[in-house]
């Protein structure tokens, strides 16, 4: 119940604004320790090794700050440790906040005002976004919606079930860890790899199943939910990661469009592989298309996961 109360908490406020927030605060901790670490690594070797602690300390430090959060306030209180609980798992899902953000690049593409679409899309994507048009703008909003579906909303969801709270806490750890380190770049490639890695790992059953959540939303939505699976089991290893195109290649499935292409980085070029048939051209109606697919999913996971608990628990399991 703690996870389903967490759910609809997001649903209602979305990302705290006003308070200390888990994930900001746990980016504060990657950037001291990186800092400090590249101050003593100076080789490749070292940064590899420096890396794989990086990763350990900033993972094990949510999942023990979470636990100890929670069984410290039940001690003093049994309410307050599932409020506690209820509020750090909640601090996790982003469903809320990814419907807000995409919304925020509609809006002003409904006024034809691309200057500050480019720049509201900045906030959730790291291609350069000063010279896109109006399809690419709504590429990488419909394209962010889908990639995160797994990322900021059923995988939490999943970790959260299995281990409440402090898990849930651990695999935003994770994730927050490869967003900031986990590039291939000259930078990152040595002391972001450790995270890359765990970070393919703890997601590669969640974005699977949000790959067939998706189909099984773009039924119940009406959209073309063959399409989507056919473009997802086509499709879905298509991009370098071996997650993160499931969620893309099942949303472009269902509205019949394309998505990848051409993005530029920091000036440089880089041909993301296509996603789709692109039997219909992108439109505004696309973005909100991709945020009704994104709700639907998120509520068929939290139904998955809570039957499926229900039943192990029935059955005799953990």
């Amino acid at each position: 119940m703690n996870v389903i109360a967490a759910y609809i908490l997001d649903l209602i406020i979305g990302d705290p604004q006003v308070y200390p927030h888990p994930v900001r605060l746990i980016g504060k901790l990657i950037s001291f320790i990186e800092r400090n670490l590249r101050k003593i690594a100076k080789t490749s070797k070292q940064e590899r090794i420096a890396g794989y602690f990086m990763c350990a300390i900033v993972v094990f430090t949510s999942y023990i700050s979470g636990y100890f959060i929670i069984y410290m306030l039940k001690e003093v209180n049994m309410y307050l440790g599932k409020i506690s609980e209820v509020f750090l798992i909640y601090t996790c899902l982003a469903t809320n906040d990814l419907a807000k953000s995409a919304n925020k690049v509609y809006e002003p593409l409904k006024r034809n005002d691309l200057v500050e679409a480019r720049k509201m899309l900045s906030f959730i994507v790291s291609r350069d976004t000063e010279s896109l048009d109006l399809g690419d703008i709504i590429r990488g909003t419909v394209e962010t919606v889908a990639e995160n579906i797994s990322d900021g909303i059923i995988a939490p969801l999943f970790y959260a079930f299995i281990g409440g709270a402090p898990l849930a806490l651990a695999y935003k750890a994770s994730s927050t860890l490869d967003s900031m380190v986990g590039y291939k770049n000259e930078k990152y490639a040595n002391i972001g790899y450790a995270s890359a890695k765990l970070d393919d790992i703890l997601n590669f059953l969640p974005s699977r199943i949000t790959g067939l959540l998706i189909i099984a939303s773009s039924f119940l939505l009406g959209y073309d939910y063959k399409n989507s699976f056919h473009v997802l089991k086509r499709d879905r290893l298509k991009h370098e990661s071996p997650n993160s195109a499931h969620g893309e290649a099942a949303v472009a499935g269902a509205l019949n469009v394309e998505l990848g292409g051409l993005n530029y980085y920091f000036g440089k070029p880089e041909l993301k592989p296509k996603l789709g048939d692109g039997k219909k051209a992108l439109t505004l109606e696309h973005i909100k298309d991709s945020v009704k697919i994104m709700y639907m999913t998120s509520f068929l996971g939290l139904v998955l996961f809570f039957a499926l608990k229900k039943l192990i628990i029935l059955n005799g399991g953990i």
